[in-house]
């Protein structure tokens, strides 16, 4: 294939991704309102996927992703995120990540 064409399949690619983490944006928003568990579990589970997907497409290594969303769990904790003082959401959240 030639480089300019690859170039532009990569671009567009890249510009489907966006719309995809847009889509289940949008899903996962009606599924709220509908109160439906399934659908918001469906809808969280694509818009995760979708993300680490264009993540990677754009050079980003999973790995790195994952380092970044602990980096910025211990920064809401460090700054005193009101999820973290009243539920304690941030630190059981990186809690889950680290035991994977």
């Amino acid at each position: 294939m030639p480089k300019d064409m690859d170039v532009a399949k990569r671009l567009k690619v890249i510009e489907w991704l966006k719309t995809e983490v847009m889509d289940y944006t949008a899903r996962l928003f009606k599924s709220l309102w509908e109160g439906s568990t399934t659908k918001v579990l469906d809808s969280l589970a694509s818009l995760i996927v979708s993300s680490y997907i264009l993540g990677r497409r754009v050079g980003i290594s999973y790995k790195d992703l994952d380092n970044s969303i602990l980096d910025k769990l211990h920064q809401f904790k460090k700054e005193g995120h009101q999820l973290e003082d009243w539920y304690q959401d941030i630190s059981k959240l990186e809690e889950h990540l680290r035991k994977r």
